[in-house]
């Protein structure tokens, strides 16, 4: 029987549940508004004349229709080009953090390594260290591989990511092991084992951490900043608050309406995985 903060009596008391639909209703617009309203603002901003937005921000409905917003943010903004510069370091940082999350986790989780309560500890442990501190190594480390201005100085440290590889390991821990052993007997090796029975089984945590990668490469801006100062290279985090002060503000919000299009759609694709919550349980149903 579920518990609430309500007994099951009061319920049964017609103000209460009145009182209580009530302030459903109320925190329901409350984090409608303070979830959504600032992407609905931005969206209706970047269809707005500059006049209309400074004259009434905070209007419901725009006075006037400007969609040619989008289009001159995308070619005299060159929204376009830095669009595919974002989409190259999010695709890149996407793939190491997929490969090395789901590696490791199965050498921690399904080969078993003799010391992998000592390895998991050490993976947890990273988790406690601020990543500001590891700042300065790690730029430097990039400066002398001589990566600096190559999409490698993005991609390569977005794979040291503890949480996916945690993440992964808890997910695979929940997989049934009596699958993995009729593979071996059927004559399946590690590298057989991995691709055929682990990664088919693993396709909702592979959804969840995809999309945990893509958005955090998407909105990274110190890191792009400091290893990417090729105007060229640079991603919209980086290259959209440098060109703010050269565009008129209705071209610069219908910029930054594009530049949120993938992680919403990305959200809006995977949202079952995030709702239902089964990614992050580890639980497998058969």
């Amino acid at each position: 029987m579920s518990r609430g903060i309500l007994a099951p009596s009061d319920w049964r008391r017609p103000s209460v549940r009145r009182t209580a639909r009530v302030v459903h209703g109320v925190l329901l617009v409350a984090l409608f508004c303070v979830g959504l309203g600032p992407m609905l603002w931005l969206a209706k901003a970047a269809v707005t004349p500059t006049q209309d937005t400074l004259r009434e921000p905070l209007s419901l409905w725009p006075g006037g229709f400007d969609f040619a917003n989008l289009a001159t943010a995308w070619t005299r903004v060159e929204i376009d080009k830095y669009f595919v510069n974002t989409v190259v370091v999010a695709a890149g940082a996407w793939l190491v953090q997929l490969l090395v999350a789901t590696t490791a986790g199965y050498a921690l989780s399904v080969l078993r390594p003799k010391y992998r309560k000592v390895l998991t500890g050490v993976v947890l442990a990273t988790l406690f260290v601020p990543g500001v501190v590891l700042l300065v190594p790690l730029y430097l480390t990039v400066v002398d591989a001589g990566m600096v201005n190559t999409f490698w100085a993005v991609w390569l440290p977005a794979g040291a990511n503890a949480f996916n590889i945690l993440l992964v390991q808890r997910f695979f821990d929940g997989l049934p092991r009596e699958v993995f052993e009729a593979a071996r007997v059927d004559g399946a090796g590690p590298y057989r084992l991995f691709w055929s029975v682990v990664l088919p089984m693993s396709r909702p945590i592979l959804g969840v951490v995809s999309v945990f990668a893509v958005v955090a490469a998407w909105k990274d801006f110190l890191w792009p900043l400091l290893v990417l100062p090729d105007p060229d290279l640079q991603p919209l985090s980086v290259r959209l608050p440098a060109l703010q002060q050269y565009v008129e503000l209705d071209v610069f919000l219908a910029a930054l309406a594009i530049s949120t299009v993938i992680p919403v759609a990305l959200f809006l694709v995977f949202q079952r995985l995030f709702l239902k919550g089964d990614a992050l349980s580890g639980a497998v149903k058969g």
